[in-house]
Order: structure tokens, then sequence, then C-alpha cells
């Protein structure tokens, strides 16, 4: 049938410019219908994340609705409820943005060979990255290991331009019915956190836009040098927006081309870390146990404890080690962590409190608005000492040693910890309305003693270590 519908499943790309995939159903001039399904995949995503996952839907179907079109909402099993719609509306083609980590993957392999076998077109497209990630490989053929010789690799590939936004797709002429997106709950699990984290959220394609326009102009050229202090503004904060596709990686990667070339001195550090991210796909896509198991299987029989008592003070914010405690407090205020504090508090959970990176990858995939399945399980294998390209287990972050250094003033630590404070400062007090009533913690609490003394932890560590290595 010439005119028979073409579904548009949005899992993580929701916007009209750049998109690949919705480009190539709106070319082929028959009615589109883009769909979003609460499905067994993310039915499985962390509070924080599902809940900000319910914020772009919402966002994208009014952003729909402005070009005539629909967002269809619907709740099951991705195959089933892909099956009833095209039985409600004739449609003869499903097509969707490639997704790399082991459950979406298994999800689509097998909604692709069932749709096909049903007779129907069922196409993935490209979009949520830069490069495919076999389209990467090294002279010998192999997908890389190690991130520099990637970042070499693809640094001058001719990368298309982005495509134009789209302005109008065709309707059927009759819309299936949607459920409301209230009655998912998509953010139940949130509580209280929703209200004080909502403050802090950049949500939908118009305002990604904006971020990576302003920090083009104000912010790439000090961007190498502001990067790793958590106090200021010296990031892009654009991965929140690039977790759910409301930029595209594309528009991200040749804004900061164009930067290079006016010769803006940040503007390649903040390509290297585009790739860094492309990296994390690239190794979860190759190697999909990444994301569950010691990438380096010579870690299995590591001495790491479970999620026991102690961990539940670093879940808190409350290790006695204040930018451990600030960083973690960052996370339950605004949804997000700066990446060098990231890096401190999975050193100090990982090797002085020698507790396993999973228990910390888990904690993230609850609490971050901008979860990202690559770039959290790359990220916590790489400081725990297990994973690719690791940072070496003798490299154990000083916390102190860091706050000197990237937190001379104290700002940041003072944003976020109350106690102790004669006048604490908002996020500081908001942390206490975001968290778990059921923590009974307030700000007039006293500031609790390390959980694990630095030195201490630190020489722990190092035995456990030497003693392992010792036994391989």
């Amino acid at each position: 049938m010439a005119n028979a519908p073409v579904i548009f499943w949005l899992r993580r790309d929701f916007r009209l410019g750049d998109h690949p995939g919705l480009t190539e159903a709106a070319a082929t001039g028959r009615p589109v219908i883009p769909v979003f399904i609460l499905d067994e995949v993310v039915e499985t995503h962390g509070a924080a994340p599902k809940w900000r996952l319910g914020l772009v839907v919402e966002h994208f179907t009014e952003q729909l609705e402005k070009i005539g079109s629909r967002l269809i909402i619907r709740q099951g099993k991705a195959l089933e409820v892909l099956r009833d719609l095209i039985k409600e509306t004739g449609a003869e083609a499903v097509y969707w943005t490639r997704a790399y980590d082991p459950d979406a993957v298994a999800r689509d392999k097998d909604v692709k060979s069932a749709l096909k076998d049903d007779g129907l077109e069922a196409e993935s497209h490209p979009g949520h990255v830069l490069f495919e990630p076999w389209t990467v490989e090294t002279k010998s053929g192999g997908f890389y290991k190690v991130y520099t010789p990637m970042w070499k690799a693809v640094r001058d590939r001719d990368i298309a331009e982005c495509l134009p936004a789209i302005t109008e797709l065709q309707p059927p002429d009759t819309w299936p019915d949607s459920e409301d997106l209230a009655d998912l709950k998509m953010g139940d699990a949130m509580r209280r956190g929703a209200d004080i984290v909502k403050k802090h959220v950049s949500v939908g394609e118009s305002a990604a836009v904006g971020r990576l326009g302003s920090f083009i102009a104000n912010g790439i050229e000090s961007y190498k040098d502001k990067r790793d202090l958590p106090s200021g503004n010296g990031t892009s904060r654009l991965s929140e927006n690039l977790t759910y596709g409301e930029i595209s990686a594309r528009r991200c990667w040749h804004a900061g081309w164009r930067a290079v070339q006016e010769g803006k001195r940040g503007a390649e550090t903040f390509l290297k870390e585009l790739v860094w991210r492309e990296f994390a796909y690239h190794l979860v896509y190759h190697t999909p146990e990444i994301v569950s198991e010691n990438w380096n299987g010579d870690w299995d029989g590591f001495p790491w404890k479970d999620d026991r008592k102690d961990a539940l003070r670093w879940k808190q914010g409350r290790t006695g080690i204040e930018m451990v405690d600030a960083a973690m407090r960052e996370m339950y205020v605004t949804g997000t962590m700066h990446n060098r504090s990231r890096m401190i508090v999975a050193s100090y959970l990982t090797k002085h409190m020698m507790t396993h990176w999973k228990v910390g990858k888990a904690w993230f995939e609850d609490c971050l608005i901008d979860w990202d399945p690559a770039s959290n399980a790359l990220g916590w294998q790489w400081v725990a000492g297990c994973g690719p390209d690791a940072a070496p287990y003798f490299r154990v972050f000083n916390p102190e040693t860091q706050g000197d250094k990237f937190d001379s003033d104290g700002d940041y630590r003072n944003r976020f910890i109350a106690e102790g404070r004669s006048q604490p400062a908002q996020d500081a007090l908001d942390y206490f309305e975001a968290i778990p009533e059921s923590w009974g913690l307030s700000p007039e609490d006293d500031y609790p003693s390390p959980v694990v003394g630095l030195r201490e932890g630190r020489e722990a560590a190092l035995d456990a270590y030497s003693g392992f290595k010792d036994d391989d």
C-alpha cells in the first residue's frame, strides 16, 4: 500500500533537527506515526533516568503538535505493542534509531526479526553516536581497547553535515489511541526529590541547542582550564541532553570544529570528550559484558566488598570526606554530578572503602538524570582499575588533595554541605528535602567522622592489590 503509515519508534532521540531516522520516515511521503513505548527495557531504568525521560516525552509531545503531528504513548513489551499498532493503523514499516547497550540490542534484534518475518519493513537508523561502532577499526581490523589511538583514528574523519529540522510529518487518516503519560507513573520512584531536581533540569531540543550555543560563545575558550573545577560553569552540561537525544552528537561535533578553526583554545579538548563518549559506545557494542562484569577478567577474584552498611554512608553523602559528600549531594540536588567529582567518589568507594564498582554503578543508574549505560559502565570500571584503558589501581584519588587543587576556595563543598555552616547555602539545605525521609537526616546534625580514613584506606587498598597480584 503506497499510503500505508510508517511507525517511528522513539527511544533516545527526542528532537526534530538532525534526526536521520525521522527524516527518512518523512521522506517516504507516507503518513508517519511517532510512538513512545514504556517497554521492557525502559521499565528497568532507575528512578531519576525514568523520571527525566518522562519529562522529555511530555515536552516532545508538544513539539510534535506544533508541526501538526502527535506522539502516541503505549506501555508493554515492545514487539507486542508494535504489532498491536500495526493492526490498528495498517502500518507496513517501523523505523527507529539504533541503540548499542546489550539490553536494547537484544530487544531490537528480536523486534526486527519478528517484524520482518511478518512481512513488514523494519529499519534501524544511525543518530545516537558519531560513528557506528563497527566502522571504527584498528589497523589490524579489531576494535579499539585504548582511547588515545581511537581518538587519533577518528579525529580527522569527515562527518556529514547536520540534517535540516523536520517541519512537517504527514498525519495518518486516523490516529490510534494513546495512553495518558501521567498514567505511566514514570516519576513515581523519584518521590519528593523530583521537586528539588526539577529546578536544575534543562529539557528539550531548544534548551539543548541554546546550551550548546552559550558554551561555544562563552565557555569553550577556557574549557581546557576550567573543566575540572566543580564549583564553576566550566563544562558544556550537555550530557543530560545527549542522553535523551535532545541534541545530536553530530551537531556538537561540528560546533566544536568550528571553534577549533576559530582558534578557541579549549575546542579540541571538547571534541576529545565527545570521542570519549564514542569510545564508551564502541566498547559496549564490542564487549557488552562491560555493563555487568569486570572487563578485565583477571579482576574476578579481587576482594571487593558487596553492598554493606558502610556503603550506605557513601550513598547518603555522609562519608565524612567533604569532597566525596559534596559530590554525592550534588547528585541528589541537581540530578547530575561534575565529572571530576564522579572520579573522586568512585575512587573513594572502590579503593578506600574497597566496595565493588557494581554497587556504585547501580546507584548512579538510579540517581543520575544524565545516566548513560555505556559511559556509566566505562567510567566505573576505568576508575576501579578493571576496565579498558583503566586508571591503575595504585592511582588512588586523595579527596583532600583533589579539593585543594580543584576547589581551593571551598565553594563547591560549601554549596552542598550544610552541617557545621552557620548560614548553609540553599543547595545544601535542598539536599535534606530531596533525600528519602527514612534516612532521618537534618542540617542540624553533626558532620560525621570519616567512614574510612584517607591514609588508612589507601594503604589497605594497595595492600589488597599487592596481595591480589601476588596470587595471580
